[in-house]
């Protein structure tokens, strides 16, 4: 009887410090040596941090990056509804048709700056009728394609009323789909701004609105996945990624493939494939060691791509490839960027963070070259960061943190013009319809033909 209870308390006592196993979804979260763990992925990280890289090294020989593959594009294509974030739920957006950006056709202050954050703006949503934006105090702003003001809309109480916000914007038909780093999920209808319905989460939601088969699928700020009903805001399943205790303090990556396969990325680096119809694990892995630089911050990544049988992605230290279908890595270059990649034809177009342009051949992940496109900003000792970059009819438009528009030649590399906005751009610019659309930190946004 003595041994049974203390066979009994040993079984608790591993339990409390080893791994538990969520039997719905699959997944082991493991809180044993939790600490241990986390300081040898730091040490791992910077040790990466630490060593040569392709993209900061001062003494990159072109010829030894450049290769004689050719560079062929796509014929652009003219997108209409620039319906989420990253356009898609693949977040796939190839070489777009964009007439040219000689012509500032469109400015227009959006809303009132009361913030003196220097957080990411929300990025725009257009369909064939309507360009919807949001402040960070919470107001949405329906405008037509020539200006004019629909509709605007505060959708907090007073009691929100100081909060900085942070939305998400999704459009499906009719429907605008809204979260924030509140814990708000809402549906309102586009044309008269009418709330729908509301769902207080209660968690910070930390990933863009992602739609699918009449669902929404969301990330919170505890790693946790959530997939609603789009017409009621329902609960359908959700799927918790690691411990409770992980806090994510960025925006965390998803997309979703035309045959149902969600692809994550949490705050520890688990790149997590599940069906998006039942929240089942297909497969999870560590793709990289994944805290950075302070206690606070975890992984960051840019969002996932997803083109034919693989995901692409960035992060703070590489540019990666994988099989969709089990896992497996296909390549890995050092290049760090936080902006999604584009994938054309055999190219993945990739800008790091502190302004290398690269073109990196989409099979075996050969750079095909890189180009150093804040050079000139550089030597006028301006600091600048990459906020994002587009692909429109064979050039890449690239904005900055100090407030530019680049452009290069997308078969070449090589920068081409600068534009001067002036204010502080902290978002990737968007094409629609043949325009460029910029939206800046001040809330005015921009529009190129």
């Amino acid at each position: 009887m003595k041994n049974s209870k203390t066979l009994k308390i040993l079984i608790i006592l591993g339990l409390l410090t080893g791994c538990s196993f969520d039997s719905k979804t699959g997944i082991w979260d493991s809180s044993k040596g939790e600490k241990e763990r986390i300081a040898s992925i730091k040490d791992k990280q910077n040790s990466l941090l630490s060593s040569k890289k392709v993209y900061s090294s001062k003494a990159i020989y072109y010829d030894e990056i450049l290769s004689n593959i050719p560079v062929v594009l796509s014929k652009p294509i003219n997108i209409i509804n620039w319906k989420m974030p990253n356009l898609n739920e693949q977040n796939f957006k190839g070489n777009i048709y964009l007439s040219g950006v000689s012509n500032n056709f469109f400015k227009k202050k959006i809303g009132k700056k009361k913030f003196s954050f220097s957080k990411p703006m929300t990025s725009p949503v257009i369909n064939s009728n309507y360009i919807i934006l949001a402040d960070d105090t919470g107001t949405i702003f329906n405008i037509s394609k020539k200006g004019k003001l629909i509709w605007k809309k505060n959708i907090y109480k007073k009691v929100y009323k100081k909060i900085y916000k942070n939305l998400s914007l999704s459009i499906y038909e009719d429907l605008l789909f809204v979260s924030d780093n509140i814990g708000f999920i809402y549906s309102i209808n586009i044309k008269t701004g009418k709330i729908l319905w509301i769902k207080n989460h209660g968690i910070p939601i930390k990933s863009q609105i992602k739609l699918f088969d009449n669902k929404i699928y969301l990330i919170n700020q505890d790693n946790r996945i959530i997939c609603l009903d789009s017409s009621s805001g329902t609960k359908i399943w959700d799927v918790r990624t690691v411990s409770s205790f992980i806090k994510s303090q960025n925006f965390l990556a998803s997309a979703i493939s035309k045959k149902g396969e969600l692809f994550i990325l949490n705050s520890s680096g688990d790149l997590i494939s599940l069906s998006a119809y039942t929240g089942n694990l297909f497969w999870s892995i560590n793709v990289t060691p994944s805290l950075y630089a302070h206690d606070k911050d975890f992984f960051k990544s840019s969002d996932i791509v997803i083109e034919g049988d693989n995901i692409y992605f960035s992060t703070t230290t590489s540019l990666f490839s994988y099989s969709s279908t089990n896992g497996y890595m296909n390549w890995q270059v050092d290049i760090n960027s936080t902006s999604t990649p584009i994938i054309d034809k055999n190219n993945v177009f990739i800008v790091s963070d502190n302004g290398f342009f690269a073109n990196v051949d989409k099979i075996s992940g050969k750079i095909i070259w890189l180009i150093d496109t804040l050079k000139i900003l550089k030597k006028k000792k301006r600091a600048t960061n990459i906020s994002g970059f587009i692909l429109g009819s064979g050039k890449v438009y690239i904005t900055t943190s100090n407030g530019y528009l680049i452009s290069g030649s997308a078969s070449t590399g090589k920068t081409e013009s600068f534009i001067k906005i002036g204010d502080v751009i902290n978002i990737a610019p968007v094409i629609s319809n043949g325009s460029l659309f910029v939206l800046t930190e001040n809330s005015r946004l921009l529009g190129f033909n």
